[in-house]
């Protein structure tokens, strides 16, 4: 699975878990362990504000469909790894 598939997944459960729980923000215990860059991520925050998000999860925004690590001090979205030709 590539590291585009994986993001799609995280996502997705993030949308699923929002519709199920009716509330934000959302904090749960990491689901995706068995994903190499999730291994070590405690936490899955959904809809969580970046200043008071917990560094050692990531963070789900579900107005930009996007997640957040905290990485070198600062916030920086999870984007795919660039394939070159």
């Amino acid at each position: 699975m590539s590291k585009e598939e994986e993001i799609k997944k995280v996502i997705e459960w993030c949308e699923q878990r929002k519709k199920e729980v009716l509330r934000v923000p959302i904090i749960e215990m990491n689901q995706f362990k068995d994903i190499s860059w999730m291994r070590n991520k405690t936490l899955i925050q959904i809809d969580r504000d970046l200043d008071q998000a917990d560094k050692s999860g990531i963070v789900y925004d579900s107005t930009t469909r996007s997640l957040h690590e905290f990485m070198n001090g600062a916030w920086r979205r999870i984007n795919p790894d660039l394939k070159l030709k």
